[in-house]
């Protein structure tokens, strides 16, 4: 009998999963648990960093642990190593919410639509001047971070006109990017760049990638966007940038601290968008969640192995 610890919400989805299960699988939750029970604990659904449970599990009984989300940098992955258990994510299932949350920011700022809104709010109608309103087309989009979520956003821009180029760790050349371009070779790009996109995981090198030294290598006043992970981001950095116009206007999903705390200096810079991370969520998230989940489940029964989305546990993602 093979035993799985489910840390998701009780949900339909979570019910739908529980009827798609080999008859020789048992689906547990936290809360209903005996310690007995948890001893038996082959795979892991979900993650949850703070369950005392989780954490007092015997870790040689372990072998997988599937998360319901793209990033894995809370999970202890060297530990994970170090025993021989396998980690996969949900990395893909984001890619079309998270694209069209970065192309509707990017209209809110560039069509005066965020300013609207304040304007609905108060029941005033100031209407811009025209060097005040511009459009995406041949705007320079450069996206550090190529995988499934980026390449989306590329094929998204190029619709619109957008001149797209990426960041990735060699410079490969990847999909719906006019160009590519590792880290040592994108300097004359960035330079160029009137939009800036992260989406890139968060790993040892990534923390703090954007930092005082790069946003003082901007010279467009570009756009910056995140919806990659909070901490890729040097938040007292970004605000002097914004406050010194080397970054021009910044959409913000992710933060270093979340939620943003009410006295947060960002709350204060009318140059931001800031959203309460939601650009990967969407209806039906679960629902491919578990998609993905059963397609491993049945590779790691038959074979001992994962069939998507495994992560490298050197590289954090």
């Amino acid at each position: 009998m093979t035993t799985i610890l489910a840390l998701v919400k009780q949900n339909e989805a979570l019910m739908q999963l529980r009827t798609a299960l080999p008859a020789d699988v048992r689906l547990l939750t936290a809360d209903q648990a005996t310690a007995a029970d948890l001893a038996q604990v082959d795979i892991i659904y979900g993650w949850n960093e703070t369950d005392r449970k989780v954490l007092a599990l015997p870790q040689q009984q372990v072998k997988w642990i599937q998360t319901i989300s793209a990033g894995v940098d809370s999970l202890p992955l060297a530990q994970l190593k170090q025993q021989h258990i396998l980690l996969s994510n949900t990395s893909g299932i984001h890619a079309e919410s998270i694209a069209e949350s970065v192309i509707g920011m990017l209209l809110m700022h560039v069509r005066g639509l965020q300013e609207s809104a304040v304007q609905q709010t108060q029941s005033q109608w100031h209407k811009p001047e025209h060097h005040q309103l511009t459009t995406l087309k041949a705007k320079q989009l450069l996206i550090y971070g190529t995988g499934h979520i980026g390449q989306r956003i590329a094929e998204l821009a190029n619709a619109l006109g957008m001149q797209v180029s990426g960041v990735n760790r060699s410079g490969h050349p990847v999909d719906h990017f006019g160009a590519t371009y590792s880290m040592a070779t994108v300097k004359s790009a960035l330079r160029q760049a009137d939009v800036i996109v992260n989406v890139m995981p968060l790993t040892a090198t990534t923390k703090h990638f954007f930092n005082a030294d790069f946003f003082a290598q901007l010279q467009k006043q570009p756009i910056f966007v995140n919806v990659g992970r909070g901490p890729s981001v040097d938040t007292s950095a970004l605000i002097t940038a914004l406050q010194h116009q080397q970054v021009g206007f910044a959409a913000l999903d992710v933060f270093e601290d979340e939620p943003l705390p009410a006295d947060h200096p960002l709350w204060q810079q009318k140059n931001v968008l800031l959203m309460p991370h939601i650009s990967g969520i969407f209806d039906g998230y679960m629902r491919a969640a578990n998609q993905i989940f059963l397609n491993n489940l049945q590779s790691f029964l038959t074979q001992g192995q994962l069939a998507q989305n495994q992560v490298e546990l050197d590289r954090g993602y």
